[in-house]
């Protein structure tokens, strides 16, 4: 209600002072007038939308009378105001009627600036429009114009200008012809406008409905439709071409620019001719789209509209960064050329008043006080008070009686005008970037905002702007206004959730490209593999023996590498397309460093590297095939040649973006050396441990699979009922090391402990089994050289049978260990050969009375490295946390000795086991009992360290009571019981292979070596007569 008031007392002022307006000269003036007219007609209408308006009023009133004891004083006048402004337009028609000359006045001094500015794309192409090259020997020269201010002014605001302005004061319409030609102009151009945000109007039909009760006004009508029908027919393809020629006129001007910023100085017009220009059109496409009566929808769907943001952004980053450039050479400029000509403006005056002539020279000497120097010395200018004063001299000089006309002396009043822009590029290019090419109007067309993003997407070719959609949300806080400011937050959050998307999907979309690059890549590294050159090396060989193989239609296998035989250039491959498509994106990606969103900084390239770890975590687990009901997993050899295939594609990446792929890699890599990774899932340390210990060592303890000391690896034996694997292809050095490569350190310890996890429930198993025959085991352990007595407690002695094979499943366990172990020792001796070989000679040099806490520093730290230990510190561990509250030390001790004795007195009954046959071809036996030789010198170790005993002594002592029990079965003459005599003979001489505590000269004492020799000879014929 005050601002209808305030407005009308100043429109009436306005009048009664005849006040001259004329864009081209009292530029700020005659721009103020018209949008205040515009803005009180806007207010008017939305006023006139709100559907509860009498409601809302009514509320208030009640308030008041709530609070304040009385109605509001203006509370009838404001609820006539509602009433009559019902039809808010037909109401200021006759509003406006003594406002008529005034407002036409001014609106028809536009008709030198916007029919120039509403011309086709064409007219511009000819024209040669902000075109730094067209003229060469020009190009230093600076831009200029008589009408500086209105080269970019807004179209959008020139267009509410004439259409309401002549609605508001139609008689014009009727009596002066270019008043007519510009409202048909305008008419012709835009289906509608935008009143406030997204809100808009209408023109035609409003002004159709308006015009159709005045009497005489048919052709008025008539002119109204056939506008409308141009409209719809031709402003969609003429915005459409006018959009294509300024996406390449702002390509070449943002190159030319970012060669020779130095151009930015003289040419600082035609940047925000450009900018003004692109702004105009991107936000009439965006009012369009959805408010046009569609003929043709082509024209109001933009798929290169990024294209045209981001050289827009371009142009906006080039004068943000130099804007030094641009000030130092306004400032000379100022100094040198517009005060000197200023004042000769001034002296040439024929009358100038006391006042007038205060300011002008107030203008003269300030310019004149310019120098570099204030530029150079960060000096922040301030020329609003000289704009201010401009202002108020057109002020005094427009109205009719004024001293000194403004009217007359329009030469005065252009170089003015030329000169406040000049001052602007001084002091207030961040504002000037905000008037020309503002797109904060994209917050509240979200819907639009998002479709053109997604479809700048999906176009491989315009996916290098799409930097462009976030940058954008750095305009959005620019709409928001002091006099509001609870919608801060609301806006804010937006630009942040729009940011944040669109840099998501960007990274998403690049991931993407990334993950098919790599497919490909495994794919090709799969072809290489050994595997492959199996059908090639037996097409070689039967070849040479002229055999035919295969059937005659079968196609020939291409070979590895026929994919880079290129025939013709002009043949684009899949993966052609791809590295396209992710240097594209990427260009987008690496744009900018970082952008600041409402006091957030938002970091591009961290958005690609977080999806990329995501990415590569789940496609690392994802390639080792792993399926839990069949138990297949894939060979660690093919998984790290994928793996490597990977990090090569990821490794390429760093020449497209400035991101740390080696960060990745680490963040990635060391979660899968650990038993889960970040988010909780399993890791390939965790398949691969439960794959070993679940499918693989189980089939060894069920008899299927074999340990081969010879081949050092596990291998299948011939059962009815074949395994789904080869455990060959899975335990061989080649996949250990490969295993080792891809769990690293930390890995292979996670599969150590497992592994040790298994034999401590073994040796607790154990224990309870000496438990039971523990009053036998004590007689039988002082009474090994009294034979009768011994065979006597042994038939006292049960479950002799599970102690074997528990000691077995334990050897297997610490066969398939030290396999692991040496394969690691073989990848850290490549990698860290330095610091390998000083571990080893920390371990080898340990004094013999070194503290065993310290000892045993030593050896987890060599075994860590994958250096065999005398005392593997990984089970004694294990073995510790067994220790039982309820048995005393020694009563621990005790059970831990006569385990030994147990097992050296069980040995002989392997020899009835038709299983136990030694064959030298596998240097061991099919019933992996071979593997007892590590399982007692490691059991042994590891117990006695705990229980802090001799070592060599409870060795010696298993020694002589095993040679004691095997000399035994030399003298039996039952063939079943000693059919594999030999073959469990050459378990002494094995254990004391494997033990760093035994010696052979020790073995001589308790068991002679010619029966060795024998034993050896003998297993040796029998393997050649079997072969045989």
């Amino acid at each position: 209600m005050e601002f209808k008031d305030h407005v009308c007392e100043l429109l009436n002022t306005i009048d009664a002072c005849q006040v001259f307006f004329d864009i081209t000269v009292n530029f700020d003036l005659t721009k103020n007038y018209l949008d205040l007219i515009i803005t009180y007609t806007t207010l008017m209408i939305l006023l006139s939308r709100i559907e509860e308006r009498k409601a809302i009023i009514g509320l208030y009133n009640y308030a008041h009378e709530m609070t304040h004891g009385a109605s509001d004083r203006e509370y009838p006048r404001l609820g006539q105001m509602i009433v009559d402004y019902e039809n808010p337009l037909k109401k200021m028609m006759e509003e406006f009627v003594p406002h008529s000359k005034s407002l036409s006045d001014a609106l028809i001094s536009l008709q030198m600036v916007y029919p120039r500015r509403n011309l086709s794309a064409d007219q511009w192409r000819n024209a040669q429009l902000l075109s730094l090259i067209s003229a060469p020997s020009t190009m230093l020269n600076p831009a200029q114009s008589d009408t500086m201010p209105c080269e970019y002014l807004s179209l959008d605001a020139m267009e509410k200008w004439i259409i309401f302005g002549f609605i508001l004061c139609h008689g014009v319409l009727n009596s002066d012809a270019t008043a007519l030609n510009l409202w048909k102009l305008a008419l012709q151009s835009s289906s509608c406008l935008a009143l406030f945000r997204d809100e808009v109007f209408h023109i035609h039909k409003a002004a159709e409905d308006l015009f159709v009760n005045i009497r005489g006004y048919n052709k008025r009508i008539n002119d109204i439709r056939e506008c409308k029908e141009a409209a719809v027919s031709h402003a969609g393809s003429m915005h459409r071409e006018r959009r294509k020629f300024l996406r390449s006129a702002l390509k070449e001007l943002a190159t030319v620019l970012s060669d020779q910023p130095g151009l930015l100085g003289p040419k600082a017009l035609f940047v925000f001719m450009a900018l003004s220009f692109a702004r105009d059109e991107i936000i009439w496409l965006l009012r369009h789209a959805d408010n046009m009566p569609k003929k043709s929808a082509d024209d109001f769907i933009d798929k290169h509209i990024a294209e045209l943001i981001f050289y827009m952004e371009e142009l906006r980053a080039h004068v943000r960064k130099y804007g030094p450039v641009m000030q130092r050479y306004y400032v000379q400029y100022l100094s040198g050329f517009d005060a000197v000509v200023l004042n000769e403006l001034v002296q040439n005056l024929s009358v100038c008043p006391e006042d007038e002539s205060i300011i002008m020279s107030s203008f003269v000497n300030t310019m004149t006080s310019l120098s570099v120097k204030q530029v150079e010395d960060g000096e922040v200018f301030d020329f609003r008070g000289m704009r201010l004063d401009w202002f108020r001299l057109q002020a005094y000089t427009s109205v009719s009686k004024a001293s000194l006309s403004l009217a007359d002396h329009r030469e005065l009043g252009k170089m003015m005008n030329t000169i406040i822009f000049h001052t602007k590029m001084v002091d207030s290019l961040v504002e000037m970037l905000v008037e020309t090419s503002d797109l904060s109007i994209f917050c509240f067309y979200s819907r639009a905002f998002e479709k053109m993003f997604q479809q700048c997407l999906e176009l491989p070719s315009q996916s290098r702007y799409s930097i462009a959609f976030p940058l954008l949300c750095t305009h959005f806080m620019s709409c928001t206004h002091e006099l509001c400011p609870e919608e801060r937050h609301h806006i804010g959050d937006r630009s942040l959730s729009l940011c944040n998307m669109f840099l998501d999907e960007m990274a998403k979309q690049a991931r993407n490209l990334i993950t098919d690059i790599c497919t490909e890549q495994c794919t090709l590294s799969d072809q290489l593999l050994p595997k492959h050159c199996a059908k090639t090396i037996s097409q070689a060989v039967n070849k040479k023996s002229k055999k035919q193989t295969g059937k005659k239609g079968e196609p020939e296998r291409e070979k590895p590498g026929v994919e880079s035989m290129r025939k013709n250039r002009l043949v684009v491959t899949n993966l052609d397309k791809l590295h396209t498509a992710l240097s594209e994106l990427c260009f987008s990606i690496n744009y900018v460093p970082n952008m600041v969103v409402w006091e957030h900084t938002f970091t591009p390239r961290e958005y690609l590297t977080s999806h990329l770890e995501i990415r590569f975590t789940k496609s690392i687990v994802g390639m080792t095939m792993y399926n839990q009901a069949t138990q297949e997993i894939a060979k660690p050899s093919e998984l790290l040649t994928s793996v490597r295939a990977y990090m090569t594609v990821l490794q390429s990446i760093e020449n497209y973006v400035q991101i740390d792929i080696t960060r990745v890699f680490n963040n990635v890599l060391l979660q899968q050396t650990q038993h889960l990774d970040s988010h909780g899932e399993p890791t390939i340390t965790s398949l691969y441990t439960n794959w070993y210990l679940e499918t693989l060592l189980r089939q060894v303890s069920n008899g299927h699979i074999a340990y081969f000391p010879a081949m050092k690896a596990f291998v299948n034996l011939p059962t009815e009922n074949e395994l789904t694997f080869n455990a060959e292809e899975y335990s061989d050095i080649s996949e250990m090391r490969a295993l080792s490569e891809l769990l690293g350190p930390y890995g292979m310890k996670f599969l150590s402990e497992s592994l040790m996890w298994h034999i401590s429930s073994q040796v607790a198993e154990l224990k309870k089994l000496v438990v039971e025959n523990v009053e036998v085991l004590t007689q039988m352990r002082t009474s090994f050289d009294k034979p009768d007595q011994m065979a006597a407690l042994f038939k006292r002695l049960s479950s002799v049978d599970s102690v074997l094979k528990r000691m077995t499943i334990i050897g297997v366990i610490l066969s398939f260990r030290s396999l692991a172990q040496e394969a690691l020792r073989d990848v850290l001796s490549y990698h860290i050969p330095f610091l390998v070989s000083s571990i080893e000679d920390f371990k080898d040099h340990i004094p013999r009375e070194t503290d065993m806490k310290v000892a045993m520093n030593v050896y987890e730290l060599s075994s860590a490295a994958g250096l065999p230990c005398e005392i593997d510190p990984a089970l004694v561990v294990a073995l510790s946390s067994q220790k039982s509250e309820n048995i005393s030390p020694e009563e621990e001790y005790k059970i831990a000795c006569l385990l030994m004795v147990f097992v050296a007195v069980s040995l002989p009954t392997l020899a009835s086991n038709v299983m136990s046959q030694y064959s030298p071809a596998i240097e061991g036996h099919c019933n992996n009992i071979h593997c007892l030789a590590k399982a007692i010198n490691q059991i042994a170790a590891a117990l006695f360290t705990i229980h802090k005993g001799s070592i060599e002594d409870r060795l010696k002592e298993f020694l002589a009571l095993a040679s004691s029990s095997l000399l035994k079965i030399g003298q039996e003459t039952d063939k079943t019981t000693t059919r594999n005599r030999e073959s469990v003979y050459l378990l002494l001489d094995m254990i004391v292979q494997e033990s760093p505590f035994l010696t052979m000269d020790l073995l001589e004492s308790c068991f002679p070596y010619v029966l060795l020799r024998n034993a050896y000879h003998a297993v040796y014929k029998q393997s050649v007569t079997s072969s045989a």
